[in-house]
């Protein structure tokens, strides 16, 4: 593949299935460029004010915040994420960072079925909601109970999945990797073997 071809990874996945994690050892792996598509609604969630506004007018540095990885900002995300215009705002800013020179990695919960539909390689990073709410339990310190850490994860999930616009689900040429009873280094391997297969 030529330095400069563009060349488009989308990984779509619930919250706290590895997603992130599998991204950015992908980008790291192939030299591509690397977006979480998640911290553009997080950082309007965390913008306040008019979502529509606050997506339209999203600069780079918007997306530095240190408040962006809260358990806060990842509700706001979901929430503004579901309104259809904030979508829109931002569908451009993700279409042209897939198709830069060189390779991107975009994850997210819309990028192989709404984003980048025509991407060289989609994959769908799942696990149980069980075991994703542990993770998530142990990576914030365990502040909420695990139980209720599992409530925030399923009704996550059930606004991701039931939303009208965009809903997260598997694209249908998708290749899923369910990373339930998988290491962090199995699953980033079984990622990067699918990437191998279409360079």
């Amino acid at each position: 593949m030529p330095d400069s071809a563009p060349f488009t990874v989308a990984i779509d996945g619930p919250a706290a299935a590895g997603k992130g994690t599998i991204s950015r050892a992908v980008a790291a792996r192939f030299g591509f460029a690397h977006l979480d598509t998640g911290l553009l609604y997080r950082a309007v969630g965390a913008k306040g004010g008019d979502p529509v506004t606050a997506a339209a007018t999203l600069t780079p540095d918007d997306l530095s915040r240190p408040d962006l990885r809260s358990p806060e900002a990842a509700q706001a995300a979901s929430r503004v994420a579901a309104i259809p215009e904030v979508r829109a705002a931002l569908t451009a800013f993700q279409r042209d960072f897939a198709r830069r020179a060189g390779g991107a990695v975009l994850d997210g919960r819309d990028i192989g079925t709404v984003i980048c539909p025509e991407a060289e390689v989609k994959l769908y990073i799942t696990a149980s909601a069980a075991i994703r709410a542990e993770r998530r339990w142990r990576e914030d310190g365990q502040a909420q109970t695990l139980e209720d850490v599992l409530c925030d994860v399923q009704a996550r999930d059930a606004r991701d999945m039931g939303r009208t616009d965009a809903p997260l689900r598997a694209a249908d040429d998708a290749v899923q990797i369910d990373t339930s009873a998988m290491t962090i280094a199995a699953a980033i391997s079984a990622a990067i073997r699918e990437v191998e297969k279409r360079l």
